[in-house]
Protein backbone atom coordinates (compact mmCIF):
# COMPACT_ATOMS: atom_id res chain seq x y z
CA UNK A 1 0.00 0.00 0.00
CA UNK A 2 1.45 3.51 -1.00
CA UNK A 3 2.24 6.19 1.35
CA UNK A 4 -1.26 8.50 0.13
CA UNK A 5 -3.40 5.04 0.36
CA UNK A 6 -2.28 4.94 4.09
CA UNK A 7 -2.72 8.33 4.95
CA UNK A 8 -5.94 9.80 2.61
CA UNK A 9 -4.83 13.60 4.27
CA UNK A 10 -1.17 13.05 2.84
CA UNK A 11 -0.47 17.00 1.95
CA UNK A 12 -0.40 16.85 -1.37
CA UNK A 13 -0.47 20.61 -1.55
CA UNK A 14 2.94 20.64 0.05
CA UNK A 15 4.10 18.88 -2.73
CA UNK A 16 2.02 20.71 -5.61
CA UNK A 17 3.58 24.11 -3.80
CA UNK A 18 6.70 22.98 -3.78
CA UNK A 19 6.80 22.01 -7.30
CA UNK A 20 5.24 25.42 -8.15
CA UNK A 21 7.26 26.96 -6.81
CA UNK A 22 10.92 24.93 -7.92
CA UNK A 23 9.36 25.87 -11.36
CA UNK A 24 8.80 29.86 -10.79
CA UNK A 25 12.49 30.01 -9.86
CA UNK A 26 13.80 27.99 -12.85
CA UNK A 27 11.63 30.09 -14.58
CA UNK A 28 13.23 33.19 -13.30
CA UNK A 29 16.61 32.21 -13.44
CA UNK A 30 15.81 31.80 -17.14
CA UNK A 31 14.46 35.15 -17.56
CA UNK A 32 17.70 36.70 -15.79
CA UNK A 33 19.98 35.46 -17.91
CA UNK A 34 17.57 36.38 -21.27
CA UNK A 35 17.57 40.05 -19.72
CA UNK A 36 21.48 39.89 -19.88
CA UNK A 37 21.67 38.81 -23.63
CA UNK A 38 19.18 41.40 -24.65
CA UNK A 39 21.54 44.14 -23.30
CA UNK A 40 23.14 43.38 -26.78
CA UNK A 41 26.80 42.51 -28.19
CA UNK A 42 28.46 44.76 -25.29
CA UNK A 43 27.60 42.16 -22.91
CA UNK A 44 30.32 39.72 -24.46
CA UNK A 45 33.50 41.47 -23.70
CA UNK A 46 31.96 42.08 -20.89
CA UNK A 47 31.77 39.10 -19.96
CA UNK A 48 35.09 38.02 -21.11
CA UNK A 49 36.53 40.51 -18.86
CA UNK A 50 35.03 38.90 -15.94
CA UNK A 51 36.28 35.79 -16.93
CA UNK A 52 39.81 37.34 -17.18
CA UNK A 53 39.35 39.21 -14.21
CA UNK A 54 38.59 36.14 -11.89
CA UNK A 55 41.06 34.05 -13.56
CA UNK A 56 43.62 36.93 -12.83
CA UNK A 57 42.19 37.22 -9.00
CA UNK A 58 42.56 33.67 -8.27
CA UNK A 59 46.05 32.69 -9.55
CA UNK A 60 47.46 36.04 -7.86
CA UNK A 61 45.59 34.98 -4.93
CA UNK A 62 46.26 31.19 -4.49
CA UNK A 63 49.90 32.51 -5.81
CA UNK A 64 50.65 35.15 -2.98
CA UNK A 65 49.40 33.15 -0.48
CA UNK A 66 51.40 30.09 -0.61
CA UNK A 67 54.66 32.22 -0.68
CA UNK A 68 53.47 34.36 2.29
CA UNK A 69 53.51 31.57 4.15
CA UNK A 70 56.27 32.13 6.50
CA UNK A 71 58.57 30.05 8.63
CA UNK A 72 59.46 32.25 11.60
CA UNK A 73 62.39 29.76 12.37
CA UNK A 74 64.30 30.51 9.37
CA UNK A 75 65.79 33.86 10.05
CA UNK A 76 66.70 32.24 13.34
CA UNK A 77 68.02 29.34 11.51
CA UNK A 78 70.44 31.21 9.48
CA UNK A 79 71.39 33.16 12.05
CA UNK A 80 72.83 30.68 14.01
CA UNK A 81 74.54 29.12 11.13
CA UNK A 82 76.17 32.34 10.11
CA UNK A 83 77.09 33.18 13.62
CA UNK A 84 78.91 30.30 14.11
CA UNK A 85 80.14 30.64 10.40
CA UNK A 86 78.50 27.91 9.06
CA UNK A 87 77.43 29.22 5.50
CA UNK A 88 77.01 26.22 3.53
CA UNK A 89 74.09 25.20 6.26
CA UNK A 90 72.43 28.59 6.40
CA UNK A 91 72.59 28.02 2.41
CA UNK A 92 70.59 24.98 2.93
CA UNK A 93 68.10 25.96 5.09
CA UNK A 94 67.17 29.09 2.71
CA UNK A 95 66.81 26.61 -0.20
CA UNK A 96 64.63 24.12 1.92
CA UNK A 97 62.16 27.30 2.56
CA UNK A 98 62.15 28.33 -1.53
CA UNK A 99 60.43 31.41 -1.11
CA UNK A 100 61.07 35.38 -1.78
CA UNK A 101 62.34 35.83 1.67
CA UNK A 102 65.03 32.70 1.43
CA UNK A 103 66.11 33.66 -2.26
CA UNK A 104 66.97 37.07 -1.59
CA UNK A 105 69.31 35.71 1.87
CA UNK A 106 70.62 32.90 -0.47
CA UNK A 107 71.69 35.37 -2.83
CA UNK A 108 73.18 37.56 0.48
CA UNK A 109 74.74 34.80 2.08
CA UNK A 110 76.59 33.46 -1.51
CA UNK A 111 77.72 37.54 -1.51
CA UNK A 112 79.26 37.45 2.01
CA UNK A 113 83.27 38.27 2.17
CA UNK A 114 82.24 41.22 -0.39
CA UNK A 115 81.73 44.58 1.13
CA UNK A 116 78.03 45.18 2.64
CA UNK A 117 77.18 47.77 -0.19
CA UNK A 118 77.51 44.96 -2.70
CA UNK A 119 75.52 42.51 -0.51
CA UNK A 120 72.53 44.70 -0.04
CA UNK A 121 72.23 45.76 -3.81
CA UNK A 122 72.61 41.92 -4.50
CA UNK A 123 69.79 41.42 -1.90
CA UNK A 124 67.67 44.67 -3.33
CA UNK A 125 68.11 43.33 -7.27
CA UNK A 126 66.28 39.92 -5.83
CA UNK A 127 63.72 41.94 -4.09
CA UNK A 128 62.55 43.83 -6.90
CA UNK A 129 62.54 40.82 -9.17
CA UNK A 130 60.69 38.83 -6.36
CA UNK A 131 58.31 41.80 -6.06
CA UNK A 132 57.97 42.10 -10.02
CA UNK A 133 56.61 38.19 -10.15
CA UNK A 134 54.18 38.77 -7.30
CA UNK A 135 52.55 41.64 -9.27
CA UNK A 136 52.42 39.66 -12.61
CA UNK A 137 48.89 40.74 -14.16
CA UNK A 138 47.97 43.02 -11.60
CA UNK A 139 47.95 45.70 -13.78
CA UNK A 140 45.51 43.65 -15.79
CA UNK A 141 43.24 43.59 -13.02
CA UNK A 142 43.17 47.68 -12.43
CA UNK A 143 42.71 48.26 -16.34
CA UNK A 144 39.45 45.77 -16.16
CA UNK A 145 38.02 47.92 -12.88
CA UNK A 146 38.20 50.93 -15.03
CA UNK A 147 37.52 49.39 -18.57
CA UNK A 148 34.13 47.52 -17.64
CA UNK A 149 32.37 50.48 -16.42
CA UNK A 150 32.91 52.50 -19.51
CA UNK A 151 31.91 49.38 -21.60
CA UNK A 152 28.72 49.34 -19.86
CA UNK A 153 28.11 53.29 -20.00
CA UNK A 154 28.83 52.09 -24.31
CA UNK A 155 26.26 50.15 -24.30
CA UNK A 156 23.71 51.72 -22.81
CA UNK A 157 24.31 54.76 -25.39
CA UNK A 158 24.12 52.50 -27.58
CA UNK A 159 20.96 51.38 -26.64
CA UNK A 160 19.75 55.12 -26.57
CA UNK A 161 20.30 55.55 -30.01
CA UNK A 162 18.79 52.25 -31.00
CA UNK A 163 15.77 53.36 -28.98
CA UNK A 164 15.29 57.08 -30.78
CA UNK A 165 16.24 55.59 -34.61
CA UNK A 166 13.30 53.65 -33.70
CA UNK A 167 10.81 55.94 -32.35
CA UNK A 168 12.04 58.21 -35.36
CA UNK A 169 11.12 55.13 -38.21
CA UNK A 170 7.62 54.58 -35.98
CA UNK A 171 6.62 58.50 -36.58
CA UNK A 172 5.75 58.80 -32.94
CA UNK A 173 6.86 57.50 -29.26
CA UNK A 174 5.40 54.50 -27.39
CA UNK A 175 6.74 55.87 -23.86
CA UNK A 176 6.16 51.88 -22.92
CA UNK A 177 8.17 50.39 -25.19
CA UNK A 178 11.04 53.47 -24.77
CA UNK A 179 10.70 52.62 -21.07
CA UNK A 180 11.11 48.86 -21.34
CA UNK A 181 13.95 49.61 -24.13
CA UNK A 182 16.12 51.52 -21.85
CA UNK A 183 15.14 49.21 -18.57
CA UNK A 184 16.91 46.13 -20.77
CA UNK A 185 20.04 49.02 -21.94
CA UNK A 186 20.68 50.06 -17.87
CA UNK A 187 21.31 46.06 -17.62
CA UNK A 188 24.97 46.86 -19.48
CA UNK A 189 25.67 49.90 -17.43
CA UNK A 190 24.73 47.78 -14.07
CA UNK A 191 27.23 45.06 -15.46
CA UNK A 192 30.10 47.09 -16.00
CA UNK A 193 29.78 48.66 -13.07
CA UNK A 194 29.20 45.55 -11.12
CA UNK A 195 32.49 44.03 -12.74
CA UNK A 196 34.21 47.34 -12.01
CA UNK A 197 33.38 47.03 -8.21
CA UNK A 198 34.60 43.43 -8.17
CA UNK A 199 37.58 43.82 -10.02
CA UNK A 200 38.61 47.32 -8.02
CA UNK A 201 38.39 45.22 -4.68
CA UNK A 202 40.25 42.55 -6.02
CA UNK A 203 42.87 44.37 -7.29
CA UNK A 204 43.51 45.99 -3.86
CA UNK A 205 43.17 42.95 -1.76
CA UNK A 206 45.94 41.41 -3.87
CA UNK A 207 48.14 44.62 -3.68
CA UNK A 208 47.47 44.55 0.22
CA UNK A 209 48.49 41.14 0.93
CA UNK A 210 51.77 42.01 -1.65
CA UNK A 211 52.33 45.30 0.28
CA UNK A 212 52.34 43.22 3.41
CA UNK A 213 54.77 40.41 1.92
CA UNK A 214 57.29 43.04 0.67
CA UNK A 215 57.33 44.97 4.38
CA UNK A 216 58.49 41.48 5.68
CA UNK A 217 60.94 40.79 3.18
CA UNK A 218 62.51 44.10 4.40
CA UNK A 219 62.40 43.72 7.46
CA UNK A 220 64.23 40.48 7.28
CA UNK A 221 66.36 41.46 4.70
CA UNK A 222 67.41 44.95 7.28
CA UNK A 223 68.01 42.62 9.78
CA UNK A 224 70.29 40.46 7.46
CA UNK A 225 72.49 43.61 6.69
CA UNK A 226 72.73 44.13 10.43
CA UNK A 227 73.67 40.58 11.10
CA UNK A 228 76.91 40.66 8.56
CA UNK A 229 77.48 44.37 9.65
CA UNK A 230 78.26 43.43 13.12
CA UNK A 231 81.22 44.23 14.70
CA UNK A 232 84.12 41.32 14.96
CA UNK A 233 82.19 40.03 11.16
Amino acid sequence: MSLLQQDPTFPLDTFANTATQSFELAQERISLIGLLFKAGWIMVPLALLLFVALVIFIERYLTIRKVSKYDPNLMVQVKQHVLSGKLDSALAVCRANNNPLSRMLQKGLARIGRPIKDIEGAIENVGKLEVAQLEKNLNILGIIATIAPMLGFVGTIFGVIIIFRDVEAAGGIDIASVSGGLYVKMIASAAGLTIGILSYIGFHMLNMMVERLILRMETNAVEFIDLLDEPGR
